[in-house]
């Protein structure tokens, strides 16, 4: 190869191909040292710079952004990130039950607004608190939410 040949041929690998110096030496069995200094020459050289940058500083962000995924710090890191997909999966399942078009069931709805209702006397029935006011279609009573047979005290909770 003629000396105007491999310039012209490194600078067609640098600017077109967008290969760096040390990926162009061995093709052109010539040094990196060399080929860098034929491409610096180049008005095109700046702007290449900066395309080169932009592309490492992309390709950075979509690594970090892949390692922030799994990486953990500690066992309590790891302990959080699974309570927070396990609290993603109830909410997911809690939607599909809201979302249905059908009626909802008294237990569902003491389940979703367990804070308005308290425990019968020596029953297993939620009753909505005396003090709370509700609209007719909320259920006063929410039957056998827990097995008679299953309460060992007459304590009420």
């Amino acid at each position: 190869m003629e000396a105007d040949e491999v310039k012209q041929e490194i600078i067609r690998l640098y600017y077109e191909e967008h290969k760096r110096p040390s990926e162009i030496a061995p093709i052109i069995k010539k040094t990196p040292q060399y080929v860098s200094k034929i491409v610096t020459k180049d008005k095109r050289y700046k702007k290449e710079k900066q395309y080169k940058k932009q592309q490492s500083l992309e390709r950075k962000k979509a690594y970090n952004k892949e390692y922030s995924k799994s990486y953990v710090r500690n066992a309590k890191e790891k302990e959080d990130r699974e309570e927070y997909y396990k609290l993603l999966a109830r909410i997911d399942k809690d939607n599909k039950v809201l979302s249905t078009k059908t009626e909802m069931s008294d237990v569902d709805f003491a389940k979703w607004n367990r804070s308005i209702y308290d425990y019968a006397n020596n029953s297993s029935n939620l009753v909505v608190k005396k003090d709370i006011n509700v609209t007719f279609d909320v259920p006063k009573i929410v039957r056998n939410v827990v097995q008679a047979s299953s309460i060992r005290s007459s304590r009420v909770y």
